[in-house]
């Protein structure tokens, strides 16, 4: 977009620039790899559908199997379409008060926020096995509807991290694909999910205070929780909002959240062990894995909210195995009912105040 505050362009050369090569592979072993994810993805479909109860039609999202630029290609797409609305929000308020920069500052301004993009997105893309993007979206075809989102598979991290673990492979790549297919049918499946989703995001835009001088406040409170952050001491993103509606907002996204991630590693869990015959060393070795990493990784992670996604695994898991054992499998998929049953962050904690909530 032209005149944007984010210049994507230079977002995709940094992250291209900065991102650092996968693992070696062979033209032949590549080719079994992306073909082997392809057909892991289309073989999770049945038993995810089974073990959970939820359906939809067969490939109402793409699944694509990428390297890491493809997946910051994808990210990069994504991020235009999702910030769009906020930046342009924050060009009209400065206009209106006379505060636009000129053009000079805006185009090296929009390289400065480009390549802060650019250098996350780098990073992320040497971490990422898979992704679900809920926001992307193709013309329907053929009178039919649009196509809501699309699943992404990182052939090279999953190389990588299959390799670190010293695990089969086969079971390694099969393991992946159930967790991220499960979110491919929380999407596709729950027919209002992906809409509540972009809702939400479009209701914290709406929140924010794109006034030149709340933005300045907003980046002093971020400086100040950064420089907590480098002193040792836990930052939560609840620390750097502008209001109260922002903070209600981020707190249902977590709890969405929590809730997706934490029921795909049940599903995982639950699936596995019929199908992938190692899931048990793959789950102790991947867990382990999870909390690893030196002071830089840990830092880079707890900035880009990785730690968080970690707490997300865990709680949410918690909180489907608590709710199903309290009042089973049927009890717990009122979840997918409506908007108005999905659980609280504080729900999420504490599952039994999400089923007195629901089930009275």
């Amino acid at each position: 977009m032209k005149d944007s505050m984010i210049d994507w362009d230079f977002a995709l050369t940094t992250a291209a620039r900065m991102t650092r090569p996968g693992p070696e592979i062979g033209g032949s072993e590549a080719d079994e790899v992306v073909a082997e994810l392809r057909e892991g993805a289309a073989r999770s479909e049945g038993p995810v559908r089974e073990f959970t109860g939820l359906s939809a039609e067969s490939a109402t999202a793409p699944v694509l199997v990428v390297d890491r630029s493809g997946w910051v290609e994808a990210n990069v797409s994504s991020f235009e379409v999702v910030m769009r609305p906020m930046l342009e929000k924050v060009q009209a308020s400065a206009q209106a008060k006379g505060q636009a920069p000129g053009r000079f500052a805006r185009t090296v301004g929009a390289r400065v926020t480009g390549a802060e993009v650019g250098a996350a997105l780098a990073f992320m893309s040497t971490k990422v096995l898979g992704q679900f993007d809920p926001f992307y979206s193709l013309p329907a075809r053929d009178g039919g509807l649009p196509v809501g989102g699309r699943l992404l598979l990182v052939a090279p991290n999953v190389v990588h991290v299959e390799r670190e673990l010293d695990v089969d492979a086969h079971d390694f790549r099969l393991w992946v694909c159930l967790h991220e297919e499960t979110h491919r049918v929380q999407f596709t499946a729950v027919p209002w999910m992906r809409a509540h989703v972009q809702g939400l995001v479009d209701a914290l835009i709406d929140a924010t205070d794109t006034d030149p001088d709340g933005v300045s406040r907003s980046l002093g409170e971020a400086s100040k929780a950064a420089g907590r952050l480098v002193r040792g001491e836990r930052v939560s993103l609840m620390d750097v909002l502008q209001n109260d509606r922002q903070r209600e907002l981020i707190a249902q996204v977590t709890g969405v959240m929590s809730l997706l991630e934490g029921h795909a590693d049940v599903v995982m869990d639950g699936v596995g062990p019929s199908v992938i015959p190692s899931v048990r060393q793959i789950r102790r070795r991947f867990d382990k894995r999870r909390q690893g990493g030196g002071i830089l990784d840990r830092l880079v992670r707890q900035v880009l909210g990785l730690d968080a996604k970690i707490r997300q695994y865990r709680d949410g898991a918690a909180f489907v195995r608590s709710v199903e054992k309290s009042i089973g499998r049927e009890g717990f998929d009122a979840v997918w009912a409506s908007p108005d049953n999905l659980p609280s962050a504080e729900e999420i904690e504490q599952p039994d105040r999400w089923v007195a909530r629901v089930h009275g």
